[in-house]
């Protein structure tokens, strides 16, 4: 089968997360090993053990999701001798995925993975003052429909309202100000939504008021080594595979304000001869997303100790 491994974004996190890797190979243990010293922080404690409401802040939640990913590949490299690029035609992430995508092709060295994915929460998170900005999903509507939506919740010419997240056929995710989103919850069912309802994050991600987070961003980028990909990683602003580092940093600068397409991205797969998208990391969240578009592509999720055993087998036989 021709293979992309694809890797998650925010949401996914939970209390409990690696600990079960971590106890049984030591080669996650030394992925935790290495995010704890780069963060100077003793993060892989807060993921096994929480408190919930300090793990799902954005600044913890986005390093924690690649610690518990990149774990998963270190398993398959050292203990299952499966090196990710003798497998995988494409690499992507969802958001924050992209990182753990960009780490896992070998643009990112794991510790500064871990950095650049703190310096991103925090700057996400300071870019504008809680309260000011939320998001919705809409359920049901067409992605026209939903940028018509989102057209109409922009306005005054002081409120913005865009498609920050096009997931899937009928499931669009809007951020911008809090008035323009309230409005589109109203309001949604004028364009054919089913339904419309706020999301409990604390920032308006992907959205033009990220800009200055995008601005960090670009700075801290600058500052990183980076080597060239291994595996092509298809963009989350351009739905398509990239495969210069120089590319790829333009592309995280402007995903930070720019809209995360991923049923756009799944659609390129497919039309590239993906029919197997392997997800690593917390919860199966990309894999519903991609089986709700395509039926037809087999998706595998791996976060597990009996999943990632099952995948191994699955690579290799």
């Amino acid at each position: 089968m021709t293979k992309a491994f694809v890797f998650p974004g925010q949401g996914s996190q939970f209390v409990g997360m690696g600990k079960e890797l971590a106890d049984n190979f030591s080669s996650a243990k030394d992925v935790f090993n290495e995010i704890n010293e780069a963060l100077n922080q003793d993060l892989f404690k807060l993921m096994t053990e929480g408190p919930e409401q300090e793990l799902t802040l954005t600044a913890n939640a986005q390093p924690a999701l690649m610690a518990h990913s990149m774990a998963v590949v270190a398993i398959l490299k050292n203990d299952f001798k499966i090196n990710l690029k003798d497998y995988a035609h494409f690499v992507a992430g969802h958001s924050l995925g992209e990182y753990s995508a960009a780490c896992a092709s070998g643009i990112f060295s794991l510790a500064d993975t871990a950095k650049l994915l703190r310096t991103r929460g925090d700057a996400m998170q300071k870019a504008v003052p809680v309260g000011v900005g939320g998001m919705a999903a809409v359920i049901g509507a067409s992605y026209s429909d939903v940028v018509s939506l989102a057209e109409e919740c922009t306005f005054n010419g002081k409120y913005i309202c865009v498609a920050a997240n096009d997931n899937a056929d009928g499931q669009v995710v809007l951020s911008g100000h809090i008035e323009a989103i309230d409005k589109a919850v109203e309001i949604a069912g004028n364009y054919g939504a089913k339904r419309c309802l706020k999301l409990p994050v604390s920032a308006p991600f992907h959205s033009p008021l990220m800009q200055p987070a995008a601005n960090v961003m670009a700075q801290a980028l600058s500052q990183t080594q980076t080597s060239e990909p291994q595996i092509p990683l298809i963009s989350n602003v351009k739905a398509v595979a990239v495969n210069s580092s120089e590319q790829i940093i333009n592309n995280l600068i402007s995903q930070v304000t720019g809209s995360v397409r991923w049923r756009e991205s799944v659609n390129w797969m497919k039309e590239q001869g993906i029919n197997e998208v392997i997800e690593l990391g917390a919860g199966k969240v990309l894999s519903g997303i991609v089986k709700r578009s395509h039926k037809d592509i087999n998706t595998i999720s791996a976060g597990t100790v009996a999943e990632i055993e099952e995948l191994a087998q699955h690579l290799t036989k």
